[in-house]
């Protein structure tokens, strides 16, 4: 099997991407492509010249921005995944169960067992996590490169204290065709698996091979009501806290009385007054351990 490195070189796991090679040798590895990019945004070219070279597993070394983008590009091709999560958050490798250790998660991306998993879509982009506007858009956007270089996942939750104080708007949801909600809001969030950052657990139904997107609105405000929010996560129960509203569906369309910053699988898009999310079931495979839920 011709396995493809696809790495972001300013990101790091272990003893970085020269022990990735030494390791790669001895597994006997030797023909492998090597692509390395200075930014996330560069990585699909490079997916895309790895697959025409005959690539049938890529190995992403990243962050969930770097997983996403290579994501967008083999969705719906037999390609293998395997997540290197060299980044801050690896919220994909986290609810997979891939280990943020680089000799384990090579040996997942060599000889773990392949999982179909579905690929959220939102105004055109593939994402394999969550997407949303409103808090966490906001958290997102202030949580800069620079911010997580200096402060790790310390970032999110510095911007995320800020972004309580955010004022809600007004936002409509229809999920399936149906009106779901209507009414001012603080949050949207819409999301393919359970787990976010810091192990909160937004969507204790969640599941990446379902078929379906789960679909959150949050209206607490200010401070106070968040951190109820919040730890009603920490301990896996955020349908039960009264601020919080959760359905489930396969096509979502969310439109805000005023432009609001968003984010796809922690990178920040903009803003817009405008989300149109599906789901492609099953549309790529990620290598998981073996043995794994």
């Amino acid at each position: 099997m011709r396995i493809a490195v696809v790495a972001h070189r300013g990101k790091t796991l272990g003893d970085g991407l020269p022990e990735l090679r030494k390791r790669l040798t001895a597994a006997g590895i030797d023909d492998d492509l090597w692509f390395e990019v200075p930014k996330s945004k560069q990585a699909p070219k490079r997916v895309r010249q790895a697959v025409k070279a005959g690539a049938e597993r890529v190995l992403v070394w990243g962050g969930d921005g770097m997983v996403r983008r290579c994501i967008g590009e083999l969705a719906g091709s037999d390609v293998l995944l395997g997540i290197l999560p060299a980044g801050t958050a690896n919220l994909l490798a986290t609810n997979l169960g891939i280990p943020h250790d680089l000799a384990r998660a090579l040996d997942v991306a060599l000889r773990g067992a392949p999982r179909p998993l579905d690929v959220g879509t939102v105004n055109g982009e593939r994402f394999a996590v969550m997407a949303g506007a409103g808090f966490d858009g906001h958290m997102i956007r202030a949580a800069d490169t620079s911010a997580k270089q200096r402060l790790g996942r310390l970032a999110y939750v510095v911007t995320g204290a800020r972004a309580t104080r955010e004022a809600a708007t007004r936002i409509r949801v229809r999920v399936d065709g149906k009106s779901w909600f209507s009414g001012r809001a603080s949050c949207v969030l819409v999301g393919n698996v359970s787990t976010a950052t810091a192990g909160l657990v937004l969507f204790d139904r969640a599941r990446p091979d379902d078929g379906v997107l789960d679909v959150g609105i949050v209206t607490a405000q200010g401070s106070i009501e968040w951190l109820r929010v919040l730890g009603r996560a920490v301990r896996h129960h955020a349908a039960a806290s009264p601020f919080v509203r959760v359905t489930r569906g396969a096509k979502v369309d969310v439109r805000l009385d005023r432009p609001l910053p968003y984010e796809l699988d922690g990178g920040d898009r903009g803003s817009t007054r405008h989300l149109r999310f599906g789901v492609e079931p099953r549309a790529i495979n990620v290598l998981v351990p073996n043995g794994a839920r």
